[in-house]
């Protein structure tokens, strides 16, 4: 990706949600995956890092488990003040950034939503999402599909999808404040769940753009991700 002037703004005017309300179960037993080291750091606290440390932004709301947000580990308990605070997230991700939505400040005018469990998001990826959103439009941060991508059913390969205009979405994801705000208040009980908050904008007719970024920042889901992310934070050392 090519430089961006940093999104510098005073005062700061970003809000960011990080979503990390999940249970974690395809990672195994244990503590919600979000609270597991990789690398000896909290993944959660490895996701924080680059938003709490950011000039741009003035709030950073996680939505934990239930009982959490009373209840935090410790060491999160300790990073709480102004520009940090929990909320307790839902069973869904909308419910969780409905939440997490409702804690930003009114100056908050652009908002980032972020994946707890990504915790290897870069600065100048968070820079251009920010610059982008604040064209007023929708902006996601994604890396282009280079494998084969087979449609299935019941195991059987029913057609190979062409690939040149598929993208992977990852996060953050950013908007004006206005456009998540009317997404989400057009969702409906009976609508279908989104998968995520760019699908909302797009249901509501708003702009969304793609910003491209590293496979670097990956989801960490399952064991083997866990591994992917062990080895990625001994480089970055």
């Amino acid at each position: 990706m090519g430089s961006v002037t940093s999104p510098v703004a005073s005062p700061p005017d970003v809000g960011v949600v990080i979503v990390a309300a999940g249970a974690g179960v395809r990672a195994g037993p244990g503590e919600p995956k979000q609270f597991r080291p990789i690398h000896g750091v909290p993944m959660l606290l490895r996701t924080l890092r680059p938003f709490t440390s950011h000039p741009a932004v003035s709030q950073v709301v996680v939505a934990v488990p239930a009982g959490f947000a009373e209840r935090p580990p410790e060491w999160l308990g300790k990073l709480l003040g102004d520009r940090l605070c929990l909320v307790p997230g839902g069973a869904a991700r909308a419910q969780s950034v409905r939440a997490g939505l409702r804690a930003l400040p009114p100056g908050a005018s652009v908002v980032l939503v972020h994946d707890g469990a990504r915790p290897f998001v870069s600065r100048e990826t968070i820079d251009s999402v920010i610059t982008r959103a604040r064209t007023g439009v929708g902006a996601v941060a994604a890396v282009p599909l280079h494998d084969t991508i087979k449609e299935v059913a019941d195991d059987r390969i029913t057609r190979t999808v062409a690939r040149e205009r598929l993208w992977r979405a990852q996060t953050p994801q950013g908007f004006p404040r206005g456009m998540i705000d009317e997404a989400y208040a057009r969702l409906r009980k009976e609508d279908p769940a989104p998968t995520d908050d760019a699908e909302l904008c797009e249901r509501a007719g708003f702009a969304v753009h793609v910003i491209p970024d590293t496979p670097h920042n990956l989801k960490v889901t399952t064991a083997d991700d866990f591994r992917i992310a062990e080895a990625l934070a001994r480089e970055r050392r």
